[in-house]
Protein backbone atom coordinates (compact mmCIF):
# COMPACT_ATOMS: atom_id res chain seq x y z
CA UNK A 1 0.00 0.00 0.00
CA UNK A 2 1.32 3.59 -1.14
CA UNK A 3 2.81 5.45 1.74
CA UNK A 4 0.94 9.39 2.32
CA UNK A 5 2.56 12.39 0.33
CA UNK A 6 4.22 14.39 2.51
CA UNK A 7 4.95 18.41 1.19
CA UNK A 8 7.84 18.89 3.52
CA UNK A 9 9.45 22.68 4.24
CA UNK A 10 11.86 23.41 6.17
CA UNK A 11 11.23 26.51 8.58
CA UNK A 12 12.30 29.88 7.23
CA UNK A 13 15.84 31.53 7.94
CA UNK A 14 16.59 32.81 11.51
CA UNK A 15 19.69 35.08 12.97
CA UNK A 16 21.55 31.69 13.95
CA UNK A 17 21.15 30.78 10.55
CA UNK A 18 22.35 33.40 8.79
CA UNK A 19 25.50 33.41 11.09
CA UNK A 20 25.45 29.55 10.56
CA UNK A 21 25.49 28.56 14.18
CA UNK A 22 24.05 25.28 15.20
CA UNK A 23 20.92 25.69 16.26
CA UNK A 24 19.59 22.16 17.50
CA UNK A 25 16.78 22.73 20.01
CA UNK A 26 17.43 26.25 20.55
CA UNK A 27 14.10 27.93 19.95
CA UNK A 28 15.34 30.69 17.47
CA UNK A 29 12.74 32.92 15.90
CA UNK A 30 12.81 33.76 12.36
CA UNK A 31 14.18 36.72 11.32
CA UNK A 32 12.79 39.17 8.64
CA UNK A 33 13.72 36.66 5.62
CA UNK A 34 12.89 34.11 7.64
CA UNK A 35 9.21 34.98 7.61
CA UNK A 36 9.02 35.98 3.75
CA UNK A 37 10.06 32.44 3.18
CA UNK A 38 7.43 31.21 4.87
CA UNK A 39 4.75 32.83 3.19
CA UNK A 40 6.58 32.38 0.09
CA UNK A 41 6.30 28.26 0.74
CA UNK A 42 2.40 29.07 1.35
CA UNK A 43 2.24 30.30 -2.28
CA UNK A 44 4.13 27.53 -3.61
CA UNK A 45 2.26 25.24 -2.22
CA UNK A 46 -1.35 26.90 -3.23
CA UNK A 47 0.52 26.22 -7.24
CA UNK A 48 1.13 22.31 -6.26
CA UNK A 49 -2.02 21.53 -4.93
CA UNK A 50 -3.62 23.13 -8.18
CA UNK A 51 -1.28 20.85 -10.22
CA UNK A 52 -2.11 18.03 -8.48
CA UNK A 53 -5.70 18.62 -8.32
CA UNK A 54 -5.97 18.82 -4.55
CA UNK A 55 -6.85 21.84 -2.35
CA UNK A 56 -5.83 22.76 0.70
CA UNK A 57 -8.21 21.44 2.97
CA UNK A 58 -7.14 17.59 1.96
CA UNK A 59 -4.15 17.24 3.58
CA UNK A 60 -3.10 16.88 7.33
CA UNK A 61 -0.83 19.86 9.06
CA UNK A 62 1.74 18.61 11.24
CA UNK A 63 4.93 21.14 12.65
CA UNK A 64 7.66 20.34 15.11
CA UNK A 65 6.72 22.34 18.11
CA UNK A 66 9.70 24.86 17.94
CA UNK A 67 8.93 28.09 17.32
CA UNK A 68 10.56 28.76 13.79
CA UNK A 69 8.79 25.73 12.18
CA UNK A 70 5.24 26.54 14.19
CA UNK A 71 5.61 30.33 13.04
CA UNK A 72 6.06 29.00 9.42
CA UNK A 73 3.33 26.37 9.12
CA UNK A 74 1.19 29.00 10.70
CA UNK A 75 2.33 31.85 7.53
CA UNK A 76 1.78 29.08 5.07
CA UNK A 77 -1.78 28.11 6.35
CA UNK A 78 -2.35 31.56 6.40
CA UNK A 79 -1.29 31.90 3.02
CA UNK A 80 -3.38 28.72 1.92
CA UNK A 81 -6.80 30.34 3.73
CA UNK A 82 -6.56 28.20 6.13
CA UNK A 83 -6.86 28.90 9.90
CA UNK A 84 -3.30 29.69 11.22
CA UNK A 85 -3.34 28.01 14.27
CA UNK A 86 -5.41 24.76 13.10
CA UNK A 87 -2.58 22.09 13.05
CA UNK A 88 -1.40 19.55 14.88
CA UNK A 89 2.73 19.29 16.35
CA UNK A 90 4.65 16.12 17.17
CA UNK A 91 8.02 16.16 19.20
CA UNK A 92 9.65 13.29 17.06
CA UNK A 93 10.09 16.31 14.29
CA UNK A 94 12.24 18.38 16.70
CA UNK A 95 15.82 19.33 15.88
CA UNK A 96 18.42 17.22 15.80
CA UNK A 97 19.99 18.12 19.66
CA UNK A 98 23.67 19.49 19.08
CA UNK A 99 24.29 19.23 22.88
CA UNK A 100 26.57 21.69 24.12
CA UNK A 101 27.71 22.74 20.65
CA UNK A 102 24.37 24.64 20.21
CA UNK A 103 24.96 28.28 19.41
CA UNK A 104 28.67 27.91 18.01
CA UNK A 105 29.96 28.34 14.86
CA UNK A 106 32.20 25.21 13.21
CA UNK A 107 34.62 27.74 13.01
CA UNK A 108 34.29 28.71 16.79
CA UNK A 109 33.83 24.66 17.96
CA UNK A 110 37.85 24.39 15.92
CA UNK A 111 39.65 25.88 19.09
CA UNK A 112 36.89 24.25 21.50
CA UNK A 113 36.15 21.00 20.13
CA UNK A 114 39.34 19.83 17.93
CA UNK A 115 39.30 15.95 19.09
CA UNK A 116 35.50 16.03 18.82
CA UNK A 117 35.45 17.55 15.82
CA UNK A 118 37.66 15.11 13.74
CA UNK A 119 35.51 12.12 15.02
CA UNK A 120 33.01 13.72 14.06
CA UNK A 121 34.38 13.81 10.32
CA UNK A 122 35.18 9.78 10.29
CA UNK A 123 31.66 9.13 11.24
CA UNK A 124 29.37 11.63 10.75
CA UNK A 125 26.17 9.66 10.94
CA UNK A 126 27.13 7.78 13.87
CA UNK A 127 28.48 10.17 15.96
CA UNK A 128 26.65 11.47 19.35
CA UNK A 129 27.29 14.99 19.87
CA UNK A 130 28.32 16.27 23.04
CA UNK A 131 25.54 16.16 25.20
CA UNK A 132 22.90 15.66 22.45
CA UNK A 133 22.47 13.06 19.52
CA UNK A 134 23.65 11.34 16.76
CA UNK A 135 22.27 11.39 13.00
CA UNK A 136 21.24 7.71 13.44
CA UNK A 137 19.57 8.50 16.65
CA UNK A 138 17.55 11.15 14.95
CA UNK A 139 16.54 8.94 12.13
CA UNK A 140 15.13 6.78 14.87
CA UNK A 141 12.30 8.98 15.97
CA UNK A 142 11.80 10.16 12.41
CA UNK A 143 11.10 6.87 11.26
CA UNK A 144 8.87 6.23 14.32
CA UNK A 145 7.02 9.68 13.41
CA UNK A 146 7.15 8.59 9.31
CA UNK A 147 5.11 5.20 9.77
CA UNK A 148 2.51 7.05 12.27
CA UNK A 149 1.59 8.90 9.63
CA UNK A 150 -1.78 8.21 7.96
CA UNK A 151 -2.74 10.77 5.73
CA UNK A 152 -1.38 12.71 2.97
CA UNK A 153 0.56 15.86 4.69
CA UNK A 154 1.88 19.33 4.87
CA UNK A 155 5.02 18.98 7.59
CA UNK A 156 7.17 22.09 8.66
CA UNK A 157 10.23 20.94 10.42
CA UNK A 158 13.87 21.08 10.25
CA UNK A 159 17.09 20.42 8.54
CA UNK A 160 18.44 17.79 10.17
CA UNK A 161 14.97 15.88 9.90
CA UNK A 162 14.55 16.50 6.16
CA UNK A 163 18.35 14.25 6.06
CA UNK A 164 17.19 11.68 8.18
CA UNK A 165 13.81 11.09 6.58
CA UNK A 166 15.55 10.82 3.16
CA UNK A 167 17.88 8.40 4.55
CA UNK A 168 15.28 6.15 5.78
CA UNK A 169 12.98 6.54 2.86
CA UNK A 170 16.57 4.78 1.16
CA UNK A 171 16.59 8.29 -1.31
CA UNK A 172 20.07 8.84 -0.03
CA UNK A 173 22.98 6.58 1.80
CA UNK A 174 23.78 7.57 5.27
CA UNK A 175 27.04 8.84 4.05
CA UNK A 176 25.57 11.49 1.69
CA UNK A 177 22.41 11.96 3.51
CA UNK A 178 23.84 14.30 5.98
CA UNK A 179 25.72 16.37 3.41
CA UNK A 180 24.44 19.69 1.09
CA UNK A 181 22.11 21.97 1.74
CA UNK A 182 18.47 21.60 2.97
CA UNK A 183 16.58 24.71 1.12
CA UNK A 184 14.39 27.45 2.58
CA UNK A 185 11.68 28.98 1.56
CA UNK A 186 10.93 25.63 -0.73
CA UNK A 187 9.06 22.72 -0.63
CA UNK A 188 9.95 19.12 -1.07
CA UNK A 189 7.71 16.61 -2.22
CA UNK A 190 8.20 13.03 -0.81
CA UNK A 191 5.67 10.57 -3.35
CA UNK A 192 3.44 8.02 -2.70
CA UNK A 193 5.43 5.69 -4.38
CA UNK A 194 8.99 7.06 -4.07
CA UNK A 195 10.99 9.36 -4.96
CA UNK A 196 11.26 13.65 -3.97
CA UNK A 197 10.76 16.19 -6.04
CA UNK A 198 12.11 19.78 -5.07
CA UNK A 199 9.58 23.32 -5.86
CA UNK A 200 11.08 26.45 -5.60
Amino acid sequence: MPRPVLYYVRHGETDWNAERRLQGQHDIPLNALGRTQASRCGEILCDLFARDGRTAVDFDYISSPLGRARETMERLRTGLGLDPGSYRTDARLMEMSFGRWEGYTFEELQSREAEALAERERDKWGFVLPGGESYAQLMVRVRGWYESVERDAVVAAHGGVYRALVAHLGLEPTATASLGNVGQGCVYVFAAGGGMTHHA
